[in-house]
């Protein structure tokens, strides 16, 4: 078998996923015991570092029902509209107020499901 440079291996570890190097990492503790603290240490900044990106994007938004309002009726049809609840789940829903409609859905998605529910007289939250 060919050595490979250390140029090779490197091209070869950047093929890998996240998942691929950690397992290959815990084989190559086991073969030769010994320990990759370094290593691991080296790849926790990177993951961290792309965290907050994330969190400056948010693409999933839960629209909260704060209160039925006065036409509490109108609401719980909205509710069974938005949801695939029953009528009975829907109103036990509505009573239950502050609770969420609708979870982790796009933000159009979300907008359009508290214009509707302001609509028929609710107060909502979307987050």
């Amino acid at each position: 078998m060919a050595k490979l440079s250390q140029d090779d291996l490197l091209a070869q570890f950047e093929e890998m996923t996240l998942i691929e190097l950690s397992e290959f990492v815990k084989a190559f503790e086991d073969k030769f015991d010994v320990t990759a603290a370094a290593a691991v240490a080296v790849a926790g900044p990177a993951v961290g570092g792309a965290a907050p990106e994330a969190a400056e994007e948010q693409d999933e938004f839960d629209v909260i029902l704060e209160g039925a309002g006065d036409k509490k009726i109108q609401v719980i049809k909205v509710v069974r509209e938005l949801t695939s609840l029953g009528l009975k789940e829907a109103k036990d829903l509505v009573d239950g107020t502050p609770k969420p409609v609708l979870e982790k859905v796009a933000k159009e998605a979300a907008e359009k499901a508290a214009e509707s529910l302001k609509a028929a007289g609710a107060s909502v939250t979307v987050k």
